[in-house]
């Protein structure tokens, strides 16, 4: 993931990063690999306030761009509506529970 702006924006207290995601050979990543990536990206954020968006891919181009928002707190991170913050927590890491009876 290359990063090709960041814009904070303290009034939504956010940081903002434009992203372009190089991946010749590789299949079209995972909504939860762009999370982990955004997260390296951004020093001191926690995935579980790392949200995506405006995600594309051109068929046929192995170039994925999109826009990842890295909030600073779950009060700040409560402007995302509630359908992102579903899609985004299906697509997290889930804590092993101990098994599937």
């Amino acid at each position: 993931m290359q990063i090709i702006e960041r814009k904070e924006n303290p009034l939504l207290g956010r940081v903002e990063l434009t992203f372009e995601w190089n991946h010749e050979n590789l299949p079209t990543p995972t909504l939860s690999e762009m999370i982990t990536a955004a997260a390296k990206a951004e020093p001191g954020s926690k995935k579980e306030l790392v949200f995506v968006k405006n995600v594309n891919t051109r068929y046929g181009r192995p170039l994925t761009t999109g826009i990842a928002l890295v909030y600073d707190s779950e009060e700040t991170a409560s402007l995302e509506p509630k359908f992102i913050v579903d899609r985004h927590e299906k697509a997290r890491p889930q804590k092993d529970t101990g098994g599937d009876e």
